[in-house]
């Protein structure tokens, strides 16, 4: 069977969604999964990006991820969605590249793939889980099948959030418990990925 693709597509202000990212695809490469680590478009204006230093940093050191596309969604077995929690809702630059998808859902392509979430806010109890429920809304639109982390890996018990791994900005960088939630977050969706693939060629 041929491994399963991976595309994990986030939006990140000041890198902390962007490290959450990587130990996704860690986590996912390791399972033995195909990987699209992929940034959506900056749409902030560039006089809020100036006003913070962090930002504009991130932007120059991201520059090197590719921006995400439709192509990424076709040719994914599983996407992993990472995103700022803005006021409990997902940042508008994700959304913004999510009502693109029309096409996609229109002609039955995002059916039955794997979907999953991640996300961090500024705060403890600043939104993820809010905002991790409200991308599942379009998973549902979408007819896809959502894999969150749940408390089935001892790190869940550390994290405390059984919707997507999570971490809170204004403690930091994501720390050790963060990024390994991310990383088995990814697995758990590739290993359920494998299995329905298994499934279907059988």
């Amino acid at each position: 069977m041929e491994p399963v693709n991976v595309a994990i597509i986030y939006y990140s202000a000041t890198g902390t969604v962007h490290a959450l990212a990587q130990a996704a695809a860690e986590g996912a490469e390791k399972a033995g999964a195909h990987v699209r680590l992929r940034k959506v478009r900056e749409l902030a204006p560039q006089e809020a990006i100036d006003a913070n230093p962090d930002w504009g940093r991130h932007i120059q050191e991201t520059a090197d991820v590719v921006e995400a596309g439709l192509d990424d969604l076709a040719w994914a077995d599983v996407v992993l969605f990472g995103t700022p929690s803005r006021f409990g809702n997902p940042a508008s630059q994700l959304r913004a590249f999510i009502d693109t998808t029309g096409p996609l859902w229109f002609q039955g392509q995002l059916t039955d793939m794997v979907f999953s979430a991640f996300t961090a806010s500024n705060t403890a109890h600043g939104g993820q889980e809010s905002t991790l429920l409200a991308l599942g809304n379009t998973f549902y639109h979408w007819g896809g099948i959502i894999v969150p982390p749940g408390y089935a890996d001892p790190v869940q018990f550390k994290s405390g959030n059984p919707y997507g791994a999570s971490h809170v900005a204004g403690d930091g960088p994501p720390n050790d418990v963060a990024l390994e939630s991310a990383r088995y977050q990814a697995r758990r969706a590739v290993d359920t990925a494998a299995a329905l693939k298994a499934g279907r060629a059988g």
